[in-house]
């Protein structure tokens, strides 16, 4: 019988919770990952829109579910966008916590058309204008703003679970991070 790890995740979001057990799942293959998402208040907007507010939400997340549970690893993640030099993205801010260890981390940016990111200026979310654009429905519980964009080439589980891996550097490697 395989030792387990239990996971948090601070989010009941299937696509999060996918990418947290798929990401724990290739670090620690020896282990059976035990995986629940959580609701969990990120204590920021709905459509963060900035990078700062973004990372606050993720952090937010994971802070609440180590106040509430008791796991080995609890993971937040939280999606936002922002307007940079080259335009409008999203992309997503990971918080993860173990024992007294923190370690945050960000996922890949995505840019956004103009149109998109005015639309979200105005209060809408972006699965929502994604959803209208593209005549979806819920696609942030699928492959989200990525896989539209990329032609279902990649998705919304995909960058999370590399996020989630790299995020975890610290953690595999405490003694290469010890300040």
């Amino acid at each position: 019988m395989k030792a387990s790890i239990s996971i948090i995740v601070g989010s009941k979001n299937p696509v999060k919770v996918a990418a947290a057990r798929t990401a724990l799942e290739r670090l620690f293959p020896e282990y059976e990952i035990q995986c629940q998402g959580v609701d969990a208040p990120s204590l920021v907007a709905d459509q963060p829109m900035t990078e700062a507010e973004t990372k606050l939400g993720a952090i937010n997340r994971v802070k609440y579910c180590q106040n509430q549970y008791q796991a080995d690893y609890f993971i937040a993640m939280e999606g936002g966008v922002d307007l940079f030099e080259n335009g409008p993205a999203t992309f997503a801010y990971i918080a993860i916590a173990h024992n007294t260890q923190v370690s945050i981390g960000r996922g890949a940016q995505l840019p956004l058309p103009m149109a998109v990111y005015q639309a979200l200026s105005q209060g809408q979310e972006l699965g929502h204008v994604m959803d209208a654009m593209f005549d979806t429905v819920n696609i942030k519980q699928k492959g989200g703003a990525i896989s539209l964009l990329t032609n279902g080439n990649e998705t919304r589980q995909s960058n999370y679970t590399q996020a989630i891996m790299l995020a975890m550097a610290p953690m595999l490697h405490p003694e290469l991070y010890a300040n």
